[in-house]
């Protein structure tokens, strides 16, 4: 009787699906916008190198994915007005709280925020023109397979724009490197065609599709 229970008990759990990885490095929302938020870290971002060269124009329709507090969607947001929006994604409801806060204070009425999954993004419309990852891919553990499915919610023109740690991170199972990078995009059909030399401590590259043979 108990054999026939554990075997029962083996295949149910066998048929059920694996639960979905956790984010690495994750903490709760509130710490990561105390961090987030200090004036010392806020000077390093050099937002607006960083807007001049992603070129946006209004009308443009925008995922800040990873988007924390929110410091690149308020940009990202004035860069595309009138007519366009940006969808400012996560997996902690806490930061979505505070994106919709800081959003309503600065009367920017077109960042939405979204509540993404660990394998995606879960956005609302599949027609963008530009994702935006800023500090984040290396705290998502699959990360060609999320680059493949983020990539069905852009156009045929979009354009992915990574700006991540060049020597990896500290913690072994947040490493990569900007050639893991490119070989990750190379798989899903995307080509580096920009690397912009910003930050001492960090690759800043632009990735659009190959064009078709």
């Amino acid at each position: 009787m108990f054999k026939s229970i554990s075997v029962l008990t083996a295949l149910i759990l066998c048929a059920s699906p694996a639960p979905s990885a956790p984010q690495l490095g994750s903490k709760p929302a509130k710490e990561w916008i105390k961090s987030m938020e200090r004036p010392e870290r806020l000077a390093k971002l050099k937002a607006e190198e960083v807007m001049a060269r992603l070129e946006l124009k209004p009308g443009d329709l925008v995922a800040d994915v990873g988007a924390g507090s929110g410091v690149f969607s308020w940009p990202l947001a004035q860069a595309v007005a009138p007519g366009g929006a940006v969808y400012a994604v996560e997996v902690d409801p806490g930061f979505l709280d505070f994106i919709r806060e800081g959003a309503q204070q600065r009367g920017l009425h077109n960042v939405f925020p979204v509540l993404g999954e660990f394998t995606d993004p879960k956005l609302p419309v599949r027609n963008l023109d530009l994702a935006f990852f800023h500090n984040v891919l290396h705290h998502i553990e699959g990360r060609q397979a999320y680059l493949e499915t983020l990539s069905e919610y852009l156009k045929p023109s979009a354009r992915i724009v990574i700006i991540d740690l060049i020597e990896g991170h500290k913690e072994p199972e947040m490493k990569m490197t900007v050639d893991q990078v490119k070989d990750w995009m190379e798989t899903i059909g995307f080509r580096m065609t920009e690397e912009y030399s910003v930050f001492e401590d960090r690759f800043f590259a632009v990735f659009s599709r190959r064009a078709a043979p």
